[in-house]
This record gives structure tokens, C-alpha cells and sequence, in this order.
């Protein structure tokens, strides 16, 4: 259990959240493991087998504290307010951006910067691990992109209206992904192009299932939150797609790629697997999964620093701290939008 903001997060599973006086107190087999004043929260948020108390739900609906329900893996489930609530307003105010180009293009431009940035981490941090047993072609292809990568977040700075940004945003990935083959030290796979909607080799399969995850881990924290996850910014409106969720993961993309390039380099899965279809299309195969998801919630335990909340968190409270900021901005609490930042 821990207060981040004024948003307390709980993960342990088997606590029972009471009310005693103006604090939450967290118990464990009837023993007493955390306590937090309740005057500083606006939220709870429960991960799997959380219990709270008739007196502590009470006290949270009638002075305006969301509890919100998660499984063990961050996919929401449920939302307890009560009958007042600000998130109609707030999701007001959402549509009304969505609907200003205006007021659409910051969000967007810090989207992309936060993503372009964490990029060039991905390749700073593979040439500070590895350079010196690299070819030297090699090391001027990752240090020419990174360079690139570079005066495109200039660029992007510089760019005035949302179409030449999207562009922007394109030509940074050609970029980074043109190098993305040099970075898979494991002679079983390789890595052609970026292909989706069927990946059509084991790496761009393991790619779109773990951004598949991280949506679904967004698309929770922006329910989380009260904001409606189908009303992006960056990525146009559409029915039936979490646009804002899509947005959202967009900064966390190469933080991904990192984790699955971990799981290929270090043989955690090799080529036999995964399955190729009639069609082309190459997936993990189901005991494979197994695999998969002990490293993933491995990684989710993780900590990570996130400058904006002076905190080392898990990796996997990360969109969740993301989505508090979106709804912060978006409410008028902050002036912009700000993106995780990868160190």
C-alpha cells in the first residue's frame, strides 16, 4: 500500500482496508501492516483481492474519494463513487478538446516528444551496455539514428499544426525501427520491418502482445481516473477503439520494446515458441504464454523513477500515474500534459 499524490494505490493481495478515525488502515491476517490519513486522498485503487469496509466505502462515496476495482493484472473491473461526482465535468471537458485542434495539438506534441525521447534512451542505453562489443559499423548506425532521433525532438518542438507533427512522428519511427534489427543479439530471430494486423515474424508477434497488454493496462487507468478511454487526442476518433488508451501507451511503446528485446536476448523464449498460420501471421504459442507472463509481472514490479511525482514507483503504476496527469490537465489543474520521461 502506498499514497502517491493524493491517489493510494494497493496491491497486496488479501487486505482488508478499514476506516479507524480519519486514517486508512491496511490489515493482513488481522494485523495491521499500513496506515494513511484519509483527508489527503481522491482515490483508492485496489489490485485483485482487495476487501474494503462498509464504514471506510461509506465515508470514501460521501466525501467524494473514487475506489476503483482492478484485477491482480490491472484490468478494471469496477468504479465506486458517489452521488456527486466530478467526472462528468471532466469528461466534458475532455470532449470539448477533442473537438479543438487547438487545445489537441500540446497534448499531441507532448505525446510524441515523450515518445521520440524514450526511443533514443531504448538506443543510448543498448550502446552504454554494449558498445564495446559491437561491430563499428554497427555503432555508427545506433549513434547516427540516436543523433536523428535528436534533431527530430527539435523538430517536433518547431512543428506548428497536427499534420506535420503526425509526420514527424512517422519519420522518427522509420528511424528508430531501421535499427531496431541491431539491437536482437540472439541469432534465432530476426526482425525485417515493423508488421502488425498479422505480425508475420516472432518478434513483431511479441511486440503487438505486450503493447496489446500495456493498452489494456491504460485503458484501466484512464477508467481509473473517470476519463473516457475512447476519446483520444492523437489517434483519431474511432467506435469500438480506445483512442485515449492508444495515446496513452504511445510513451511507453519503447519501454516495451526494451522488455521484449530482454526476453529474446537473454533465450527466455526461442523460435520453436512460437506458431506460423496459413496466413502468414506468427503467434506465441499458448505454453509459451506461461513464460511470457512471469516475465511481464516481473517486470510490472520493477521500480522506476518518475521525476514528475519525485517517487520510485513500479513500472507497472506507470500508466496509472500518466492517466492522474492527463486528468489533471485536462481539468485545469496543470497547464500541460506531461510524459513519462525514461532515464
Amino acid at each position: 500500500m502506498r499514497p502517491l499524490k493524493n491517489t493510494l494505490f494497493v496491491q497486496t493481495q488479501g487486505a482488508w482496508l478499514n476506516k479507524q478515525g480519519e486514517n486508512v488502515v491496511m490489515n493482513i491476517d488481522y494485523e495491521v501492516k499500513g496506515r494513511v490519513p484519509i483527508h489527503k486522498l481522491d482515490a483508492i485503487v485496489c489490485f485483485g483481492q482487495v476487501s474494503i469496509s462498509p464504514a471506510l466505502m461509506a465515508h470514501c462515496t460521501d466525501n467524494a474519494i473514487t475506489i476503483t476495482h482492478l484485477n491482480q493484472y490491472g484490468k478494471f473491473q469496477a468504479r465506486i463513487e458517489g452521488a456527486v461526482s466530478g467526472n462528468v465535468l471532466l469528461r466534458r471537458e475532455q470532449y470539448r478538446i477533442s473537438d479543438n485542434p487547438e487545445r489537441v495539438q500540446p497534448i499531441c506534441h507532448s505525446i510524441i516528444l515523450g515518445k521520440v525521447h524514450n526511443q533514443r534512451q531504448v538506443i543510448r542505453r543498448y550502446l552504454r551496455d554494449y558498445k564495446s562489443q559491437l561491430d563499428t559499423p554497427i555503432i555508427n548506425s545506433l549513434e547516427a539514428a540516436q543523433q536523428r532521433l535528436g534533431y527530430g525532438l527539435n523538430k517536433i518542438l518547431a512543428t506548428q499544426n497536427l499534420p506535420d507533427l503526425l509526420g514527424r512522428e512517422g519519420e522518427m519511427a522509420s528511424v528508430y525501427f531501421s535499427v531496431f534489427p541491431h539491437l536482437i543479439r540472439n541469432p534465432d530471430f530476426h526482425f525485417p520491418k515493423r508488421t502488425r494486423n498479422p505480425p508475420t515474424d516472432a518478434v513483431n508477434a511479441l511486440l503487438s502482445f505486450t503493447y496489446t497488454l500495456m493498452t489494456h493496462d491504460c485503458r484501466s487507468a484512464l477508467e481509473a481516473v473517470g476519463l473516457d478511454p475512447a476519446c483520444g487526442a492523437f489517434h483519431q476518433l474511432r467506435p469500438g477503439r480506445p483512442s485515449l488508451a492508444l495515446d496513452l501507451v504511445e510513451e511507453f511503446r519503447p519501454i516495451v520494446d526494451r522488455f521484449v528485446l530482454s526476453l529474446i536476448n537473454k533465450k527466455q523464449l526461442g523460435k520453436s515458441d512460437f506458431k506460423q498460420e496459413a496466413n502468414g501471421a506468427v503467434w506465441l504459442k499458448d505454453e509459451a504464454r506461461q513464460t511470457f507472463f512471469k516475465a511481464w509481472h516481473d517486470r510490472k514490479q520493477q521500480t522506476i523513477y518518475h521525476e514528475w511525482f519525485e517517487e520510485t514507483v513500479p513500472f507497472g503504476l506507470l500508466p496509472h500515474l500518466q492517466a492522474t496527469i492527463m486528468a489533471r490537465h485536462i481539468r485545469g489543474d496543470i497547464d500541460a500534459y506531461i510524459p513519462f520521461l525514461w532515464k
